[in-house]
């Protein structure tokens, strides 16, 4: 088949569904409002760990509008069959109104129904419950770690370490961090019978249908789930949570359609988190700087009713740099805590804190360049497998970004560079994660007119899905943006791959890719077929469209269009259905980059600011430049907040968070973000997917902690090891 033009792919369009956003007319789960619509809210525990002794809802039941309040003393029980589809982990998930017993503060424990929001709300407050409790373990450093870690050991570390000639040994502590996405997790539930309708908040449609289906033990093909827009999740909406088991049941109980939304409060404890850890180094080398050994040893916090271990957090140790001796143990710490989630990045930039720090502190020592250290011990191949890489830009990251940054102009020595009261410092770190791929289907109909529709389950949670499988699919087809509507998020369309892990970029697009290669295709062989096309005879290669309009590639005035071609043989739409399933590779697949930051810390107060930072990526293939850079600012963003500001504080007297709202969980704002700047080396990955991409969207965010951790370093002379970095920390 002949490659087609390229005309959308690559160019820095605005998004597709942008206007649907700034006029309010796209509909994102909460603004669903099916007929006799009521509300339910969420009664949380007061206790973290305990059980219930009594509960009193006659003053709810009392107020006007209040039609039920369901509590595990009057609901139905329910099956809560296996279902290890929706991203479920080990343990026994969160059992919602079908016992006495409480596991963590905020843990809901009955949900009252009204005509109103109002009244449920008053409602809810006026619920009475009583507890039998006890002091909780919510402390990840004094509670311990029972049962085996996970492991991996190459070498012999502890010997190499023994017999380096320079040894370092470090302990960091990254802090919880909460996701505190703009839209509010929301569930609507209709039930029609035994079908269920559920307008819900997720990144994979896929996930609710799997978990209420198992909850309520009925067929999964009874339960449809759309979710077109997601205002925002960063990972904590890929799993099912309870809020969702608990509309639907509300929805069965009271005969009506249910709209819940939690709370910016609720949101603390009742949809996940990215873990605190407590990150162990020890790290050896020899005098050039060549890392000779090292440990890593983790303990990190899970709920004591499931075990999340964080996917990704040891690969960085293992491949990251050529280091011959490695021995790593990961401990999971179970407490009287709500399960954490993937959060962007999950496991590369909760590792890449110590790792690119403890490289910092080690060049430091050596008085090595960080850049220089860092080429040192640049491998030649993926050291924990052996494997090569399909591609690696990692030096060329460097280069570039020590150009464009100005790293030549850096005084290497701490505390030398001024700025008035500023104490001015600069600090670079390495980013890296993992090409994830996933298998799938979407719909490609090309209609008479010349218009198209794709259709995939997939959702977009705001990166911009919407507009980049427009572009792949615009291309393919050989059509202009304008003609191409893209839907998503709805179960009843062919099944797409989870929105999240930065894989729906390289996953949908060669799905949609495919889909639009065959529906082209179709139209072609219907052409050459046809005598009445100028394009009759023709051989299929020789043939591509652009502009809606199919010609041969060297004589582009023998052609016709689709509308022509379809119209006179009587067809009224073609259709394919694209799918690709991603095969086993040779090689290993990253995405990597180089961040650069620069910050000022005031001399006497403390006060921490990020000046400028730039980002330098190897993602492959960029198919939105404008969503790239989107991308890359927000992570960017996200990641000042890990550095200097987020940290979810806990009471470890009775398990209750502190700061569980937006004005003491503190987010990054305008006055806390400089001018960022993002730069992709170019370069595609063709061993990754057919469309040459390897995600972008949690890369981006991986190095940014370090980078700044090492320039307040450098501002400053001393080296803080815990996040956030505060303004005590450095006085």
């Amino acid at each position: 088949m002949s490659p087609q033009p390229q005309a959308a792919v690559g160019a820095p369009l605005s998004r597709v569904e942008g206007r649907l956003k700034v006029t309010g007319q796209a509909k994102y789960a909460a603004d669903h409002e099916p007929d006799g619509v009521v509300h339910a809210v969420v009664v949380d525990s007061s206790v973290a760990l305990g059980r219930i002794t009594g509960i009193d809802t006659r003053a709810a039941l009392a107020q006007p509008g209040v039609l039920k309040v369901i509590h595990h003393r009057n609901a139905p029980k329910l099956p809560y069959g296996p279902n290890p589809g929706s991203l479920n982990l080990p343990g026994e998930r969160l059992r919602v109104f079908q016992d006495d017993q409480v596991r963590f503060h905020g843990q809901p424990v009955a949900v009252v129904v009204a005509t109103t929001l109002e009244a449920a709300q008053h409602a809810a407050s006026l619920v009475e419950i009583d507890y039998d409790s006890e002091r909780p373990a919510t402390d990840l450093t004094e509670a311990p770690a029972p049962g085996e870690p996970r492991t991996y050991a190459r070498g012999d570390a502890e010997a190499a370490l023994q017999s380096s000639p320079v040894r370092l040994e470090m302990t960091y502590r990254p802090a919880r961090n909460h996701h505190n996405a703009m839209e509010l997790h929301a569930t609507v539930a209709q039930w029609d019978g035994d079908r269920l309708t559920l307008w819900d908040k997720t990144q994979w449609v896929q996930s609710p249908r799997a978990e209420v289906a198992a909850n309520f033990g009925i067929p999964a093909e009874n339960i449809r789930v759309i979710s077109p827009f997601v205002g925002g999740a960063f990972g904590n909406a890929a799993r099912a949570w309870p809020h969702i088991t608990i509309a639907a049941l509300a929805a069965r109980e009271v005969g009506r359609p249910v709209k819940l939304v939690l709370t910016r409060r609720q949101l603390y404890f009742g949809v996940g988190y990215r873990p605190a850890y407590e990150y162990k180094v020890r790290l050896g080398s020899d005098r050039r700087g060549r890392l000779t050994a090292m440990t890593h040893e983790l303990r990190a916090e899970t709920s004591g009713y499931e075990t999340y271990s964080e996917r990704g957090v040891l690969s960085p140790g293992q491949m990251l740099y050529t280091t011959p001796n490695v021995s790593q143990a990961h401990r999971t710490v179970p407490l009287d805590v709500n399960t954490p989630t993937p959060m962007r990045g999950p496991g590369y930039a909760t590792a890449a804190f110590p790792i690119e720090s403890a490289m910092d502190e080690l060049a430091h020592e050596l008085g090595i360049d960080p850049i220089e250290l860092r080429r040192r011990n640049e491998p030649e191949n993926d050291q924990s497998s052996g494997r090569p890489f399909s591609t690696r830009r990692l030096r060329e990251c460097y280069t570039v970004g020590a150009r464009e940054f100005g790293w030549n102009r850096r005084n290497p020595r701490p505390r030398s560079t001024r700025d008035g009261d500023w104490l001015i410092g600069t600090g670079m770190a390495t980013a890296l994660y993992d090409t994830l791929r996933a298998p799938g289907q979407a719909g490609v109909r090309l209609d008479a007119d010349g218009t198209a529709v794709v259709e995939s389950s997939t959702s977009d949670m705001g990166p911009g899905t919407y507009t980049s499988q427009t572009q792949v699919a615009a291309d393919a087809l050989g059509l202009a943006v304008r003609n191409v509507t893209l839907r998503l998020g709805d179960t009843n369309m062919p099944t797409g791959p989870l929105h999240g892990g930065s894989l729906t970029m390289a996953s949908l697009g060669s799905i949609v890719l495919d889909g639009c290669d065959k529906v082209r295709q179709q139209a072609i062989e219907l052409a050459v077929g046809d005598g009445d096309s100028p394009l009759y005879g023709a051989a299929a290669g020789d043939i591509v469209v652009r502009g809606g309009r199919l010609h041969m590639r060297d004589n582009p005035a023998r052609g016709e269009t689709y509308r022509q071609l379809l119209t006179r043989n009587n067809r009224t739409h073609l259709e394919a259905l694209g799918s690709w399933t991603p095969g086993q590779s040779r090689s290993s697949m990253y995405a990597y980059g180089a961040v650069f930051t620069e910050v000022g810390v005031d001399a006497r107060l403390g006060l921490v600011r990020v000046r400028r930072m730039l980002g330098v990526f190897d993602a492959g293939r960029i198919i939105s430049p404008k969503l790239a850079d989107s991308q890359a600012i927000g992570a960017m963003t996200g990641g000042i907040g890990m550095a200097l500001l987020e940290h979810t504080v806990t009471d470890h007297r009775d398990g209750r968070i502190v700061n569980a709202n937006l004005a003491d969980y503190l987010v990054p704002v305008n006055a806390d973000v400089p001018e960022l700047k993002a730069i992709y080396v170019d370069g595609r990955d063709d061993e990754a997917d057919p469309i040459g991409v390897k995600g972008l969207g949690e890369v981006v965010l991986v190095g940014v902690a370090p980078a700044i951790a090492n320039a307040v370093f450098h501002a400053t002379g001393r080296r803080v090891r815990d996040l956030p970095i505060t303004a005590e920390s450095l006085l």
